[in-house]
This record gives structure tokens, C-alpha cells and sequence, in this order.
């Protein structure tokens, strides 16, 4: 586990090693864990300066930086050259010098903000890998369990996000940086209302950036259930929540399966949350009844086929859309 607090970081420089290697030896959170260490807030300030640049260059010109960061120009070129060390930062050199965030560079941004908030304490082990993100356990200052998932959009391919994401559509010229930030904000935001009208989705606890802090939902994936001891009573729930969002929060989840659908037992029974937001589709959103089908009709053919639940789907569409009370 690492400790993100600044005073208990300090513990673990006895046992950091150099980076290089790092990341076929101990992986991400000891990378992590070794370049916060070394981050001063003059070096957040010019982490911060170069986010900023990146709406309006590829890569921000050190005289952009040097003009934004207050500092005087030799001690920005000691940060830049640091930072670009420790991968916070790549560098491009032609006509222009420029700079630009890296991946690791927007994670140690949001971090640090999700520790002064008082949201993150400490990051442990991966608990999954998806296409556009990784989740880690994490800890409050309070010591609660927390899931922590940093949004990684475009890893796999940009176009699929252009084509198949409401909000990449029409915004072709947006990068990973501001895919993933706007991802990880309609997680939150969506997951906020979700949970307020009662449906059965993590807790949220706070996002910054392309980073959301949302409760630790101990259980298992549908996917991975072989048998569940009410199967009708799980379809149920899941349908539930989808009327939940789609009457009171109107939106509409775009990409349910059993890989988003997470089987937790509380006060001995099962109990489904739906986990996976941030493509949701706005209930006035035009195609948007395709989508619902899409959700409904899926969900319902799967518990068909792997627990033998029999719902008509065209009942299961009325009740999600609230025009009957009951399956």
C-alpha cells in the first residue's frame, strides 16, 4: 500500500529503488510512491501550468511556461528537465521547445488534489483493468475502503471514443488528457444522482480530474456467477436501477452487460450494482430509446440464457420507462 499523506511518504524512501526498472519490478504505485517523493510545489505549479497549456498547444512551449509559472526561467528549466526525468512530463525539440503531460503526470495532479481535499489517503493493490481505466483500492483519512478509478480514455483508440461515446461525438480534436477529465467528471456527477435516488451504484466520495473516489463494493462480477440463489430477484434489482435512472435522473447507461454489473450479499441476499457510467446517454438525447433496448434487451437475454429467467423484454422496457409497476 502506499501512503499518499506527505508526512507518511517519507516512510518509504528507505525502500524505494531507482526508476529505472521500476515498472517491471513493483509496478505503478511504487513508481508512484518514488516520483511523489521527489515533487515540490514549484514542481505542481509547472505540472499545473502545462495542463493548462495543453488546451491550446501539443506540446507547450517553454516560454509559455516560464511566462505562467512566476518563477525565474533558469529554476523552470531545472523543473522541466526534472520532471521530464521522472516521467511526469515528455519533451519535444524542434522548431519550438515544448512540454507536455503524460499519463503519469495528470495521475500525481489529481492525486495530490484528492489528498488535500481530505478525499485519499493511501492507494493499494489493482483491483482491475478495463479498456479505458484501472481501478485501485484505496483509503480514506478515516480508513474506509474506497475504490479508486483513473479514467484512461482513448488507450485503446480514439476513434472508438469519437464513434461510440456521447461525449466524444463532434469533439474530433480533443486529446486523451481532456477525454479522460471529462470522463471521470460524468462519472461522478452521474453516479452523485444515481445514488441520492436510491439506485444501486457505488457511493461517490469525490472526483478530481480524470480520478473518482467512490465506495468499495465488496463482491463479484455477474460474469463470473455461476449460480445465485435468486436470479429473478437479481434481474429484478438491476432493472430497477436502470428505471431509477432513466425516470428520476434521465439517463440511460449505454453499456450495460454482465461485465458492469457487479453481485455483492448484504443482510444475506444478493444485491446487483451497476458500476461503469461515465458513456451514459441523456433520456432526450436523439437515439437515445436504441440504447435503452440495447441495455434492456441484453440483460434480459443474459439471465435467459445463464440462469434460465424468463422476462419478456418488451414488459421490461415498459417498467424501465416507468409506464408499469410491476414485472
Amino acid at each position: 500500500m502506499v501512503w499518499l499523506a506527505h508526512g507518511l511518504l517519507g516512510l518509504l524512501e528507505s525502500v524505494i529503488i531507482e526508476a529505472a526498472g521500476l515498472a517491471r519490478t513493483w509496478g505503478f504505485l511504487v513508481v508512484l510512491a518514488h516520483v511523489y517523493l521527489k515533487l515540490t510545489e514549484r514542481d505542481k505549479r509547472v505540472l499545473r501550468v502545462v495542463e493548462r497549456g495543453m488546451a491550446r498547444y501539443e506540446y507547450v512551449p517553454l516560454e509559455y511556461i516560464e511566462a505562467f509559472a512566476r518563477l525565474p526561467s533558469t529554476h523552470v528549466e531545472m523543473v522541466v528537465r526534472k520532471l521530464n526525468k521522472l516521467g511526469l512530463l515528455r519533451r519535444r525539440v524542434g522548431f519550438v521547445l515544448g512540454y507536455r503531460l503524460t499519463r503519469l503526470g495528470l495521475d500525481m495532479l489529481a492525486l495530490d488534489a484528492l489528498v488535500r481535499k481530505g478525499v485519499l489517503k493511501a492507494l493499494g493493490e489493482k483491483l482491475g483493468v478495463g479498456k479505458e481505466s484501472d481501478i485501485y483500492l484505496g483509503y480514506t483519512p478515516a480508513g474506509r475502503k474506497v475504490a479508486v478509478k483513473f479514467h484512461r480514455a482513448g488507450r485503446t483508440s480514439f476513434q472508438r471514443i469519437a464513434r461510440t461515446r456521447v461525449y466524444g461525438v463532434g469533439r474530433p480534436g480533443l486529446g486523451w488528457l481532456e477525454y479522460s477529465k471529462i470522463a471521470g467528471e460524468r462519472e461522478y456527477r452521474v453516479l452523485d444522482e444515481l445514488y441520492r435516488e436510491g439506485a444501486r451504484v457505488p457511493r461517490p466520495y469525490g472526483y478530481n480530474r480524470h480520478v473518482v473516489v467512490m465506495e468499495y463494493v465488496e463482491g463479484v462480477e455477474l460474469y463470473r456467477c455461476r449460480v445465485v440463489n435468486d436470479p429473478l430477484g437479481l434481474l429484478a434489482g438491476i432493472l430497477n436501477t436502470l428505471r431509477i435512472a432513466y425516470t428520476k435522473v434521465g439517463v440511460i447507461h449505454g453499456d450495460l452487460s454482465e461485465y458492469n454489473v457487479i453481485v455483492a450479499w448484504r443482510d444475506g441476499g444478493e444485491e446487483p450494482y451497476v458500476i461503469d457510467w461515465p458513456q451514459y446517454v441523456e433520456r432526450d438525447y436523439p437515439g437515445s430509446d436504441q440504447f435503452l433496448a440495447r441495455d434492456v434487451e441484453y440483460i434480459v437475454r443474459y439471465f435467459a440464457k445463464r440462469f434460465n429467467v424468463s422476462i419478456n423484454a418488451r414488459l421490461a422496457m415498459d417498467y424501465v420507462r416507468g409506464r408499469v409497476d410491476k414485472l
